[in-house]
């Protein structure tokens, strides 16, 4: 029987899983709060400049092929893909930096030259990354986390010592060579949580980084919404945009509705791309599968610091996509995760997506993207945004030998009053709920209510977790769980 679904949000999540459910047959809307769709990966356009507000590394490609193959599509139908070369570049110090090749055997060798003995160690690593990835992303994630038998297989029965150990000491095994221990740990990052809580399993993240690559779609990572737009409403998808969600509606333990801008809409199925936290908060509190007790326990991801800058004239020394750790990475770990602060001196991202993409500046000028990791939950005002922009533009300007601070154009910022604010974000978390040993698949929030019968969820707080791979096959998942349910 067709269903009338509608969904709250409009993130990579929620669009993946509207044209799913759409092409099951059913009838789908989509209701946006904000002016714009695509949840954190908005974009923000000035002065002939464009910007990416949330993510802004593409990687897994092999994750959107399968989305886009399910309807008879290519990624390629929609947005053009540009694969860097270099991938990335860290610095470590005064132009003191490692640049990370597009493919493995220059890595190695870049890896050889900084370590004796690195390179073959770091081939027998990518080969049992290579490994991990191959069941987890073409087997493992696309599972919905309903029984733990999900993750009982013959490949990670051979492998479970690796869900006990962590990446950390993985790689401080076999690499001696600070440098090359932070370049490994880096990509884990991706997953919220420090790289000593995270499982050994998911060195898959490293084969990701060195074995696939990293792309850039032109215009932004916007151009992957606006596919994933076009392609829903090809499929009869109706979106809206402007629409607050104010309450989801329940009769006799079952999802009936919605209050969308104080208009009650009725519907079959509800499913919430939003905020997990956030979309309970829209029940009575007899409904809510989890208190506020629960939520407060769990190890959430960074949220972060973003600025936004135009520069009149073009920046030298850095890459694409740079990465600032000049100076302590497990300092600045203990004052996201240990002791929630304000970071002394803070690591931070940098992308300069005009490097690229000639679109993102006009001519002569550069667009630059910076971030900041930050706890979840600290005091956010103009002057400590204001501080931080100061701490890291100087550093920048050290570090790469240049002036920057006269060529700034304008600042745009996002903090963790903006992802409360834009996204309803618990405790304005940036990535959601980290994926550690204990929020692992099915020990994650559940894709159906657990209280209320037709009420269904989506996104980084539920399963498989943080980043854009699994957003879109986290909303393959609950379609799929909605089409076995009814």
């Amino acid at each position: 029987m067709n269903k009338d679904i509608k969904i709250i949000g409009s993130g990579f999540s929620a669009l993946a899983a509207s044209c799913y459910l759409a092409q099951q047959g059913n009838s789908v809307t989509i209701y946006e709060k904000n002016d714009t769709i695509g949840g954190r990966a908005r974009q923000l356009k000035k002065d002939g400049f464009t910007f990416d507000i949330g993510p802004t590394w593409y990687w897994m490609p092999d994750v959107f092929e399968r989305f886009f193959a399910d309807f008879g599509k290519k990624p390629s139908d929609y947005y053009e893909l540009i694969k860097l070369s270099p991938a990335y570049q860290v610095y470590f110090g005064e132009l003191d930096f490692v640049t990370i090749a597009d493919n493995l055997p220059e890595i190695v060798t870049t890896f050889e030259s900084i370590e004796k003995g690195s390179g073959a160690k770091l081939q027998a690593f990518m080969k049992e990354a290579q490994s991990n990835y191959d069941i987890a992303i073409k087997d493992l994630v696309y599972r919905p986390g309903v029984s733990p038998m999900e993750l009982v297989t013959v490949e990670t029965a051979l492998k479970v010592n690796q869900f006990f150990g962590n990446i950390s000491k993985d790689i401080r095994r076999r690499f001696k060579n600070k440098k090359l221990v932070q370049i490994l740990e880096f990509p884990v990052l991706f997953l919220g949580a420090k790289p000593s809580d995270t499982p050994s399993f998911y060195s898959f993240m490293n084969f990701a980084d060195f074995g696939l690559g990293t792309f850039h779609p032109k215009n932004g990572m916007y151009s992957v919404i606006l596919a994933m737009e076009k392609l829903a409403k090809e499929l009869g998808v109706t979106i809206h945009t402007n629409s607050n969600i104010e309450k989801i509606e329940v009769e006799n333990g079952k999802a009936v509705g919605i209050v969308v801008n104080g208009k009650y809409i009725t519907a079959d199925v509800v499913l919430s791309g939003a905020d997990y936290h956030h979309s309970e908060t829209l029940l009575d509190i007899k409904h809510r599968a989890y208190s506020e007790k629960y939520w407060d326990k769990k190890t959430f991801a960074p949220s972060s610091l973003l600025f936004y800058v135009g520069l009149d004239k073009k920046v030298e020394n850095v890459e694409h996509h740079s990465l600032f750790f000049d100076v302590d990475f497990d300092v600045h770990a203990q004052d996201i995760y240990d002791n929630p602060k304000w970071p002394d001196e803070p690591l931070f991202y940098a992308s300069f997506p005009s490097k690229t993409d000639t679109n993102s500046a006009p001519s002569g000028k550069e667009a630059a993207i910076f971030l900041i990791p930050l706890a979840p939950g600290l005091d956010d005002t103009p002057e400590l945004r204001e501080k931080y922009f100061d701490k890291i533009i100087t550093r920048l300007e050290k570090l790469t030998k240049q002036e920057i601070k006269n060529n700034i154009i304008f600042i745009e910022s996002f903090c963790v009053n903006d992802f409360i604010k834009d996204y309803n974000s618990y405790k304005g978390n940036a990535y959601g709920m980290a994926n550690t040993l204990l929020q692992t698949a099915f020990l994650r929030p559940k894709l159906k209510s657990k209280k209320v019968k037709s009420l269904y969820f989506t996104g980084q707080l539920t399963v498989p977790g943080p980043g854009v791979p699994p957003a879109l096959i986290s909303g393959k998942l609950v379609a799929d769980l909605i089409n076995k349910n009814w």
